[in-house]
């Protein structure tokens, strides 16, 4: 495979990369033991519905909640 750019880039301050004229908004990461990085395309989307799974456990919570079956309360006074 050919490749269509090819540049130097450095780490700024904040450990951070510029990609220059980048076709997505966000990309997959995977950092290799050799210092290789490989960087995959990414499409945020909302899903069409929601899974049987995840309804399953919402379904589950409530009956907790109804049961009483909850946990302690957590004290958020201090934020």
């Amino acid at each position: 495979m050919m490749a269509v750019k090819d540049y130097t880039v450095h780490i700024d301050s904040k450990k951070r990369i510029t990609l220059r004229g980048a076709l997505f908004q966000y990309y997959n990461v995977k950092e290799y033991d050799n210092g290789c990085i490989m960087l995959e395309p990414r499409e945020l989307t909302v899903p069409d519905s929601i899974s049987a799974r995840t309804l399953e456990d919402m379904d589950k919570a409530i009956s907790n909640f109804k049961k009483g079956e909850v946990s302690p309360e957590i004290d958020l006074s201090d934020f």
